[in-house]
């Protein structure tokens, strides 16, 4: 008989042991592949603030209207036309929502067949021309805010500073050129490495959505390519602009019951609410889109 001790040459293995062996190998590889799965497949994320962050779209589409059917109603009486209000649905959701000031009053006024000179930027509120209009809704719109405050979705909160304790860079890119006003009343400005608004697209000379200028302008300057990049845009000229940007994801934020009409037009993910989303699902999405699934 062979003593208790001796060794058992390979032959003899223990099947006990290579048993072990696979279960470590079984364990290294599942690990491996859980690291693949959870690893980031984006490295920054890009946030309109009107309707995404803010809670201010309203008070936007009540200062246009205000604006809009005092100038109608005045040209109506002049020139003996009917008068034809200006409506949410059909003219800022369509015209106005997501673009630069002047662009919105000069497409809306397109649509009713009325050209105006372009003025200057420093037109009297109320002027006749595109930045006198433009200037009238602005000081509509900040009339507004001061009586009434800005109220922000507590949702989109919760995931940016979920995504800032993940490593994940923010931006904040709006056509809106009371960013810092509205930011700094809600002391949200810290939030963002990088801000792209209307006076930085001005001075910058970038094209208003829906081009995708100020989203790849925030992109670059966290240091990031637009492929590693995600856009979450609630205005239909918004996810167009990241669409054509080419960035990894594009969530449509549908406060306006306009699910079909985000996703028709470029959004790869359309949510009611951030809250319907995590950065897990948003990881996945972004993987499959690369995949081409």
């Amino acid at each position: 008989m062979a003593p208790v001790n001796e060794k058992l040459n390979s032959s003899q293995a223990s099947p006990l042991a290579i048993s072990g062996n696979d279960r470590s190998q079984d364990f290294r590889r599942d690990s491996h592949r859980a690291d693949a799965e959870n690893a980031l497949e984006f490295d920054a994320a890009i946030f309109d603030m009107d309707g995404v962050i803010t809670q201010t779209a309203a008070v936007h589409s009540t200062a246009w209207k205000r604006m809009f059917d005092e100038y109608l109603r005045g040209r109506a009486d002049r020139s003996g036309e009917s008068f034809k209000e200006f409506s949410h649905t059909g003219d800022y959701l369509v015209f106005v929502d997501g673009r630069p000031r002047s662009q919105g009053v000069a497409a809306f006024l397109k649509s009713r067949g009325i050209m105006l000179d372009p003025g200057n930027p420093d037109d009297l509120p109320g002027t006749e021309t595109i930045c006198g209009l433009g200037n009238r809704k602005n000081g509509l719109f900040n009339q507004i805010l001061a009586s009434d405050g800005v109220a922000l979705y507590a949702s989109t909160l919760l995931l940016i500073q979920e995504m800032r304790r993940e490593g994940i860079k923010i931006g904040l890119a709006t056509s809106s050129k009371n960013s810092a006003v509205i930011l700094n009343a809600t002391g949200t400005a810290p939030l963002f490495a990088t801000i792209v608004d209307g006076l930085v697209s001005e001075k910058l000379g970038l094209k208003g959505k829906p081009e995708p200028d100020i989203f790849s302008t925030a992109s670059a300057n966290l240091g990031v390519s637009c492929a590693r990049a995600i856009v979450i845009e609630d205005a239909v000229s918004g996810v167009q602009a990241g669409a054509k940007g080419g960035f990894g994801l594009v969530i449509g934020v549908a406060r306006e019951d306009n699910v079909a009409e985000l996703r028709e037009h470029g959004a790869d993910l359309v949510v009611r609410d951030l809250s319907e989303t995590s950065i897990e699902h948003i990881n996945r999405m972004v993987r499959a889109k690369r995949a081409g699934v």
